[in-house]
């Protein structure tokens, strides 16, 4: 297997002297190609410090991440981070998130146009992650005209647009029934093996938990395998 994540040593306070509190601490994690894996712990553990740290949108305060073979921060970012953030990673919340002003399609399609891809290419691009999802049918729908459920299938279409090494995802069956949580959750595997992405969800929900490769649990800002 080829390792597409690798996070050595990272390191996280917030505040200083005696009010500081650790949210990081010496954590080293991995992910393979095309692997999903659960990150699960109780609230304050640290678990969206740390995937807000792998994705390049809050820096750690020390450590390392290599991303397929590039060291993007030592100590320090490496790399134009919005470029190889658009271009590499792929992110999915708690809410959907989509802009309300656009339909199904139209959202897919905009990470795709904000990257100077053409409008036929981004088109198409967008069409068949709807197809894989189910979605295609509600291509011209507004987000408020959709469930949920959809609106999270939209929602992962939309972070598979730039064909992402890495997906993120933050609690994204918080807001959905113990059905459409596993199924959601069911779509990360596919994502996953399917795409060749490596995922990591992190989650309470533990009703759908077999679904994944692997199980990582954090608590203090430490990290466990199990």
């Amino acid at each position: 297997m080829t390792q597409a994540l690798l996070a050595e040593n990272l390191c996280k306070k917030y505040g200083r002297g005696d009010t500081s509190v650790t949210a990081l601490d010496h954590v080293t994690i991995s992910l393979n190609t095309g692997e999903v894996v659960a990150l699960l712990g109780p609230s304050g553990a640290g678990k969206s410090t740390l995937l807000t740290a792998l994705g390049l949108i809050r820096p750690p305060d020390s450590g390392r991440i290599v991303i397929d073979g590039t060291t993007v921060f030592d100590n320090g970012y490496r790399t134009d981070i919005r470029s190889f953030r658009r271009n590499n990673l792929g992110f999915v919340f708690q809410k959907a998130n989509l802009l309300p002003f656009l339909s199904a399609l139209e959202n897919v399609q905009l990470p795709m146009q904000l990257d100077d891809v053409s409008g036929g290419k981004s088109r198409k691009r967008a069409m068949e992650l709807l197809s894989q999802f189910d979605m295609a049918e509600r291509q011209g729908f507004k987000p408020s005209e959709l469930s949920g459920g959809q609106q999270q299938r939209v929602a992962i279409a939309r972070a598979l647009a730039n064909h992402p090494k890495l997906l993120f995802a933050d609690e994204p069956t918080a807001a959905l029934d113990s059905v459409m949580g596993r199924k959601v959750m069911e779509m990360m595997k596919r994502v996953a093996h399917d795409f060749q992405t490596s995922v990591l969800v992190v989650t309470h929900d533990t009703r759908a938990i077999d679904v994944f490769d692997r199980i990582l649990r954090m608590e203090d800002g430490r990290i466990h395998e199990s």
